[in-house]
């Protein structure tokens, strides 16, 4: 695949994830960041599951050696357990305007990483775009910032601000890992699905033990909830995430993060 596919299809990850975003602060206020989270990742895995069936043949990916299985299972861990759960932590302390002003670090944190791991060096017209881009998704969303829409309370405000640059690492770091497991040309769907599977079961085994399973179902009794959970995860786990893999996949990783980051 050549560089510039990958770039076109960031792009068209970068309006997926736009999407999501809207639809799961939505439900978020509805029912709370967790369950949003335990819920579109039940939806996703899924969704992705029978994709897989149809695409690949099976419902999930086989003979897959331990070594892909433990890079992609840690970026499971890291982008989606501890970085998405963050970022819709985020989400309802500071709003998803100043959530994705921070997110905005994932470009920088992921060229730094995938310097140091990958090897992936940039040249110096590409990391000035890099910048460029950065600089210009945060004037936008901070632009588009109504003042009445700031947090009043600094102790919620710096508990935000400190959730969402935790995000940011945790996404920058799960993609560097998840190019790491999708090496010798591993489709993305099937990376997709493992990361998803992974996280879903880490997610619910701990509802389960806090005795927040059956709460967390009953929102998809709820239209109000079900629905803006049910379209953003179509748009966001299943069609984003699939496509920014394929798109670290065939571009450099800072390249590829910068152009996937989305304003609101």
């Amino acid at each position: 695949m050549s560089q510039h596919l990958g770039e076109l299809v960031a792009l068209i990850t970068a309006t997926l994830w736009a999407f999501s975003s809207l639809f799961f602060t939505r439900a978020s206020h509805q029912v709370g960041s967790q369950a949003v989270n335990r819920v579109r990742l039940l939806l996703a895995t899924i969704f992705l599951s029978l994709a897989h069936r149809l695409l690949q043949g099976t419902f999930f990916p086989v003979a897959i050696d331990a070594q892909r299985w433990g890079w992609l299972t840690l970026s499971a861990i890291i982008g989606l357990v501890l970085g998405d759960g963050l970022l819709f932590y985020t989400y309802t302390l500071i709003g998803p305007r100043l959530a994705m002003l921070l997110m905005a670090a994932v470009p920088v944190i992921s060229t730094l990483v995938a310097w140091v791991f990958l090897g992936e060096t940039l040249q110096g017209i590409e990391m000035l775009a890099i910048a460029i881009t950065v600089t210009g998704i945060g004037w936008v969303v901070m632009e588009r910032q109504p003042s009445h829409d700031l947090p009043q309370q600094p102790r919620r405000f710096a508990t935000g601000i400190l959730c969402g640059l935790g995000a940011a690492a945790g996404q920058a770091f799960g993609l560097i890992l998840s190019k790491q497991g999708m090496f010798g040309g591993f489709p993305a769907l099937s990376a997709s699905l493992i990361r998803v599977t992974t996280a879903a079961a880490i997610i619910w085994l701990l509802a389960i033990a806090q005795r927040q399973a059956g709460a967390t179902l009953s929102t998809l009794r709820k239209p109000d909830s079900r629905n803006p959970i049910l379209v953003g995860t179509i748009f966001g786990p299943v069609m984003g995430m699939t496509l920014s893999l394929v798109a670290v996949q065939a571009s450099e990783v800072g390249i590829a993060s910068t152009l996937m980051q989305r304003t609101l």
